[in-house]
């Protein structure tokens, strides 16, 4: 069926399973769109039960083979992949741009962050090691082993088509399970060029599956027997419904969900930094992330001296095709997201918040040949936005920077741990006994001080609070080899060390 980096651009986007190109069966599909243009760029192939079950039972044969294979060999074949990644990402990184919009240079550090997360995944024989205690009762030794899961599969994101994926398949396939990728059917070329990658890198066909698709392939991923953990990134309501369905099923369940990431500002803080940061935080891939800074604290007399520059900085950002190298801010994913994001705007208006710069009036005449009809909306500055107001409480996952004006830290600190989200925040300071005291108290998981997108690197691992994750690990890191293993403890001991008679009491340490 030919090599998959061929298909991006052209009519049909298909599967990957057993090592292979796969069109499916359902007949089903959707259309994949240029967000700059407007313009359909290919088709999606659907998937539902049919093309799971057969992933499934690709990874079911491939599965004992590759748990009984090396780690230091798989370790192999990550390096083998790592290379391959860095030799392609612009590839990549063009991919996502024609079916995501993100400018390019951030499709590039998108890939770069994932491949982080590969180069992490090449320690796997390190992080493996496990326990030993000799002697742990006379003639007993103990020790623990980390062995895979099995089947696993990863439901992922438009907003990062290669690096959530990144963040999940290397270390699940490096700890020896094999995995489902179930991509967002809205920029789904992406996991296909992964795909044939592994392959080139020496993977063996089955280790790696791709089954592109709606909810009904989610829904064969949460139902079937076979598959015994799902990682999610996505919307709260999503995560969790993907946490309960797929626990239902009995499986493993690590789900991440939205956010509402706030940025204060102190009266002590460099406000050309500030401004810098909420910026290129807010507004930063069209603000669809999932740790953009939606939300400015503005503490004290900060808001009467940052608002000002802010709303000259919007006003000015770059926003043109993606594949312009000036670009700063491309178009909105898909039609969908931009009446969606509009529609906040509007609500917005009517709760009463003051709409300083207006992304609606944006003009796209300027944005690139052949870009009138794109999903283009300019950056959008709110003050004086409230609490109670929708536009504050819920995720608008878009270039929608809400300013609140709050009278000191204390009231600072107590707005953001009453928020129903906890995925990310920053705080800008001079003061250090301020930035640990934030450090200490603030009720959610990423916490950056003077960094406004505090994503850790790939040895720490990502995850945040309360309505932010569901489940009890973070996404990669060492809590990531966690979620893809599970802990077998060992006690041995021989004929010689064993007493006589039966023991009828609990053992103990002797």
């Amino acid at each position: 069926m030919g090599n998959p980096t061929e298909k991006v651009g052209q009519a049909l986007i298909t599967h990957w399973i057993g090592g292979e190109p796969e069109a499916g069966g359902s007949g089903r599909s959707s259309p994949v769109y240029n967000p700059a243009t407007g313009q359909v760029s290919g088709q999606v192939a659907l998937g539902g039960k049919t093309e799971v079950d057969a992933a499934v039972r690709a990874a079911t044969a491939a599965f004992p083979a590759w748990a009984d294979t090396p780690p230091i060999r798989r370790a192999r074949v990550m390096f083998r992949f790592l290379q391959l990644l860095n030799a392609h990402r612009d590839e990549l990184a063009r991919a996502i741009t024609q079916e995501h919009g993100k400018v390019f240079t951030d499709a590039q550090g998108e890939v770069t962050r994932g491949i982080e997360i590969v180069e992490f995944a090449c320690g796997i024989p390190q992080l493996l090691k496990s326990d030993f205690t000799d002697q742990v009762s006379t003639g007993i030794d103990n020790w623990t082993l980390r062995q895979p899961l099995g089947v696993v599969a990863g439901v992922t994101p438009f907003n990062f088509p290669a690096m959530v994926p990144l963040w999940m398949f290397p270390l699940a396939i490096a700890a020896g399970n094999c995995f489902i990728l179930k991509p967002s059917p809205i920029d789904p070329s992406a996991s296909l060029l992964l795909a044939d990658l592994l392959k080139q890198a020496g993977l063996p066909d089955g280790v790696f599956n791709v089954v592109q698709g709606d909810k009904e392939a989610v829904d064969a991923i949460l139902e079937h027997p076979g598959i015994k953990a799902v990682s999610f990134v996505g919307s709260t309501p999503i995560a969790n419904y993907i946490y309960e369905t797929g626990a239902r099923h009995g499986k493993r369940v690590q789900a991440l969900g939205g956010a509402k990431n706030h940025m204060v500002v102190m009266p002590d803080a460099d406000l050309d930094q500030a401004a810098d940061a909420l910026i290129g935080a807010g507004y930063g891939s069209a603000g669809e992330r999932c740790m953009a800074i939606s939300v400015a604290v503005l503490v004290g007399d900060v808001g009467d001296r940052l608002v000002p520059v802010l709303a000259e900085r919007a006003k000015a950002l770059k926003i043109r095709n993606g594949m312009d190298l000036e670009a700063e801010m491309g178009p909105i994913v898909h039609a969908g997201a931009l009446e969606r994001i509009t529609g906040y705007i509007e609500q917005g208006v009517k709760e009463g918040a003051k709409l300083v710069v207006d992304g609606r009036e944006f003009d796209p005449s300027n944005t690139g040949e052949g870009c009138e009809n794109g999903f283009w909306l300019g950056g959008t500055l709110f003050d004086h936005v409230s609490p109670d107001m929708r536009i504050y409480k819920e995720e608008i996952f878009g270039p929608v920077l809400s300013c609140v004006r709050v009278g000191n830290f204390a009231e600072a600190v107590e707005l953001i741990n009453a928020h129903q989200y906890a995925n990310g925040v920053s705080l800008f300071t001079r003061d250090g006994g301020i930035a640990r005291e934030f450090g200490r108290r603030i009720e959610v998981g990423m916490v950056g001080v003077n960094v406004p997108i505090p994503v850790p690197m790939a040895w720490h691992g990502f995850g945040g609070w309360k309505a932010s994750l569901f489940g009890d690990t973070h996404a990669y890191g060492e809590e990531g080899v966690r979620f893809y293993t599970r802990q077998k403890s060992i006690m041995q001991r021989w004929p010689d060390s064993i007493a006589k008679g039966a023991e009828f009491a609990m053992p103990t340490a002797k």
